[in-house]
């Protein structure tokens, strides 16, 4: 089978990891083995979560995003802040001093990506009118989720929306309007997203449901956090005004794509393993009177991204009051059906399903790979200790079948198979004294 090489955000630090195996439990794609003492992260199942980021406690696993030099190769730099880095600043008032101190350390302009959420609220709002749609439809917003999709349910591939995400739309939008205003090429405009997570630097390099991504690089919030932080605490008045509402907002937290879009008949879901476990459902059809469903990688929504600076649930209240303060009026009667058509919202790339999950290309040949599999599953003990290197027995029994182990790299097998020697070798010694 031909592996195509993915680019990945995620990396691991071999000088750092110590081959703990803390890092398999919590992989949802089962991503990570341990060979000779060290994490090896497979390429095609890696759908950059984030989670072995969180639970390294040796951090080996980090996320590499783009410096903040690199804006510099640039005549013209546009800044694009998550709605979930103003959930950083515990005391923020207001969101012009943040978008200030951003031009202040190197960026000519800020457009928000609250005000793509807005606009991609109003685009999957119409789409949800439209009749012979598989139900319930599923946010394509987190890249993550839908990477995951692609690995684990490729069945529900049909469910996924196909509207842009708000980072995308927010950067056709911001490098349009500002070559018009200054007259200037679009070449020499850079438009850098400020990035929660390691997804969005994936979806940057690798796009999902398009040719080529309208963001030229994504900057770690947890990185650009000390440089903001001093400005935004220096100020003393605002020369920046927002365009930020309530709903495009609340975008940054679990559930406020969904009480956008469709309040009445959806559900929101955050954490990786919670939304595996809705998405199980989903796959199983018992959720077929759901609308719409918002899926979340990280726990409280973007607010929780491996790369934010501020405790995730500290975050979200941020967010919650500081949207407050905004205008609520929704996006179905704020966002002009004009623009539905201005700028091209849909994807133009089919999302294909990932077969890292596959034993064999061939039917056949997968399926006598699957009662090998099972057989030798049947011979291991069921521990899910990943002393072996594998997340769990099955995982090691596709191991052994892909040809990666032996089943002796079982640690418990060996161990019995080592006291049926020893035993071999007493009898052998007391027929010789015999």
């Amino acid at each position: 089978m031909e592996q195509v090489k993915r680019y990945h955000s995620v990396r691991l630090d071999k000088t750092r990891c110590k081959g703990c195996t803390n890092c398999l439990k919590h992989c949802p794609t089962e991503a990570i083995r341990v060979r000779n003492g060290r994490a090896h992260i497979i390429d095609e199942r890696c759908i950059d979560c984030g989670e072995c980021i969180r639970i390294c406690d040796y951090h080996a696993k980090v996320a590499v995003t783009d410096d903040i030099s690199v804006i510099y190769g640039y005549p013209h730099r546009i800044a694009l802040p998550a709605p979930s880095l103003y959930g950083q600043f515990k005391n923020l008032k207001a969101i012009g001093p943040v978008l200030d101190a951003l031009k202040k350390i190197g960026f000519d302009d800020v457009f928000e990506v609250s005000r793509g959420a807005d606009i991609v609220s109003r685009a999957i709002h119409e789409k949800l009118r439209t009749p012979g749609l598989p139900r319930p439809l599923i946010s394509s917003a987190c890249p993550a989720v839908v990477r995951l999709i692609q690995v684990r349910f490729p069945d529900l591939i049909p469910h996924i929306v196909d509207v842009r995400q708000p980072m995308e739309v927010a950067a056709m939008i911001a490098r349009q309007e500002y070559c018009k205003k200054h007259d200037v090429p679009p070449e020499d405009v850079g438009v850098f997203f400020i990035t929660p997570c390691p997804a969005k630097m994936t979806a940057i390099r690798n796009p999902i449901g398009q040719e080529k991504s309208a963001v030229d690089g994504a900057i770690s919030m947890m990185e650009i956090y000390g440089l903001l932080l001093p400005h935004i605490t220096a100020a003393k008045n605002q020369t920046t005004d927002s365009s930020s509402t309530y709903y495009g907002i609340r975008w940054a937290a679990g559930s406020g794509e969904a009480n956008a879009v469709c309040p009445e008949n959806s559900l929101a879901v955050d954490g990786i393993q919670n939304v595996i476990r809705v998405l199980e459902e989903i796959e199983n059809n018992r959720l077929n009177d759901l609308t719409f469903f918002e899926g979340s990688a990280c726990l409280c929504g973007c607010v929780g991204g491996p790369l934010a600076f501020e405790n995730n649930y500290v975050g979200k209240r941020a967010i919650r009051k500081l949207s407050n303060t905004l205008s609520k009026a929704h996006p179905s009667e704020e966002v002009p059906v004009s623009i539905m058509a201005k700028y091209p919202l849909y994807f133009d790339q089919p999302i294909e399903a990932n077969s890292a999950m596959q034993l064999d290309e061939n039917l056949m040949v997968a399926m006598q790979k699957m009662e090998r599999m099972n057989a030798i599953l049947e011979e291991l003990p069921g521990y899910d200790c990943g002393s072996c290197g594998s997340p769990t027995c099955r995982t090691f029994a596709e191991d052994i079948v892909r040809g990666y182990f032996g089943e002796m790299d079982c640690i418990h097998k060996l161990r019995d198979q080592l006291k049926v020697m020893a035993q071999q070798m007493v009898e052998l010694a007391q027929t010789k004294r015999e």
